[in-house]
């Protein structure tokens, strides 16, 4: 079972020497770990000033709150180091979507949009829609997902092999290691991104009216 994180508390939130409200607090030096145990909040702050450190609240939701004995200036550095590396690690998931019968071009434009995400760290969802009589090639959505897969496999691994579902056939690609990935295509500039980027949000807009319209049939 995954330990769950705690959550950073803001570091403009964080109450500090003078901040802190609580008549008692439980005490850790922060340089060797040591458990000081329960103090007055007053002999905690004389014990922190004579250190010539700070006391800080570490958990003021704890009873006692909990407090470190530490460099408040060192203490901000590794929290904000800290809160950099997991938001780095949280990886965004984008998507791109394609039709059995898409042509050269397009499928161009989103395969490399798809190393552009991949680039930057992110997961890739892709998602091949079918539609009417186009269930009866699933074939050619099969041998075009493989495609996909190929041509973006020096920049990504699969995490979640291509699935069927309904009218639809699911991929997810994780992004390789930075120094492993190297691009097939050329990249794109920021026209090209953003007309790219114009072009998913009208598909959208139209797989909205198309699934609002089909609930009107039904």
């Amino acid at each position: 079972m995954a330990t769950k994180r705690r959550p950073l508390t803001p570091l403009n939130r964080i109450n500090v020497n003078g901040r802190i409200r609580a008549r008692e607090v439980r005490v850790i030096l922060a340089s060797t770990k040591e458990l000081m145990g329960i103090m007055k909040t007053s002999d905690a702050l004389r014990k922190a000033n004579q250190l010539g450190l700070d006391l800080v609240e570490i958990a003021p939701n704890a009873t006692p709150p909990v407090c470190q004995i530490v460099d408040f200036g060192k203490y901000r550095y590794e929290q904000s180091k800290l809160e950099k590396d997991r938001h780095h690690h949280t990886a965004k998931v984008k998507e791109l979507k394609f039709r059995v019968n898409i042509d050269e071009h397009d499928y161009m434009t989103k395969v490399r949009r798809g190393e552009e995400f991949l680039d930057k760290g992110a997961k890739l969802k892709v998602q091949l829609q079918f539609k009417g009589r186009e269930m009866a090639h699933q074939e050619l959505g099969d041998l075009l997902m493989i495609r996909i897969q190929g041509d973006l496999s020096t920049m990504s691994q699969v995490e979640m092999p291509p699935r069927k579902a309904g009218r639809s056939i699911n991929m997810v690609l994780s992004p390789l290691p930075a120094n492993k990935r190297k691009r097939k295509f050329k990249p794109m500039d920021e026209d090209e991104i953003a007309a790219a980027d114009a072009s998913d949000a009208a598909e959208a807009d139209d797989a909205v009216e198309a699934g609002s319209k089909q609930a009107a049939d039904e």
